[in-house]
């Protein structure tokens, strides 16, 4: 079953459109990875799903037409996204930036459970609870950006460049645990990445997009040996 249905998505800044038409498919429980070049469209998708970008055609996510939701009311529904650049709050605490993430939920028994949930998760975090965020390191910004986003109790965690400005070991971490949200806790995951040969590894479907346009699509360990996909994303 697709929790998230795109049809002819169109989407762009001022009187430019940079997605042309983009039609996909989430399904959930998966990982879907969605590749492609600086400039080729993948944030300016995420931004059109989050509502966050004024943008033309079908976005359908767990039965619900979102052309009319608000951004608030995306996440409510249950859509979140880890910003590029992990979009965190300097001059706030870690807490405070988790309690932020929590906006739209009303329990404080509640928060409160989520926040000691992920503090387990992410031991950094529980040390760390009363630290200005921006002084943390990347890696633990990045950590924080997710424990964040999780607080909102997302059906699908959207996540831009997750690997952006981090070392290859803290990378895999975050991958790790990305996989680890799918398998164990049945969470859905859209992950954009450039990182095609990380990502083609754990995601269980891929898009490829170019200038505003899906080009190649299927299962990803498919397109690991994509001849085409090899020579311009993984080196080959």
């Amino acid at each position: 079953m697709n929790i998230l249905t795109v049809r002819d998505l169109c989407a762009g800044y001022g009187a430019t459109d940079v997605l042309h038409k983009v039609s996909f498919t989430v399904e959930q429980g998966s990982i879907v990875a969605l590749l492609g070049a600086n400039g080729a469209g993948k944030t300016t998708i995420l931004r059109a799903l989050s509502g966050l970008l004024p943008s033309r055609g079908l976005v359908e996510f767990g039965g619900t037409d979102l052309r009319q939701c608000s951004p608030a009311r995306r996440v409510e529904l249950g859509l979140a996204q880890i910003p590029q650049g992990r979009g965190t709050f300097g001059d706030f605490t870690v807490e405070e930036n988790l309690a932020i993430g929590a906006y739209t939920i009303n329990s404080k028994r509640q928060i409160k459970e989520d926040m000691e949930r992920w503090y387990t998760a992410f031991p950094r975090l529980a040390e760390r609870r009363r630290q200005q965020s921006g002084n943390l390191s990347g890696g633990e910004q990045q950590m924080l950006a997710l424990a964040r986003a999780l607080m909102s109790r997302p059906k699908l965690l959207m996540c831009d460049e997750p690997s952006l400005g981090l070392a290859p070991a803290i990378t895999e971490q975050i991958f790790e645990i990305f996989k680890s949200l799918n398998h164990d806790h049945g969470m859905t995951l859209l992950v954009v990445e450039q990182n095609a040969d990380l990502t083609l590894q754990f995601a269980h479907t891929a898009y490829v997009l170019e200038a505003g346009d899906i080009t190649v699509s299927g299962p990803a360990s498919d397109l690991l040996r994509n001849e085409a996909v090899q020579q311009s994303y993984l080196g080959v």
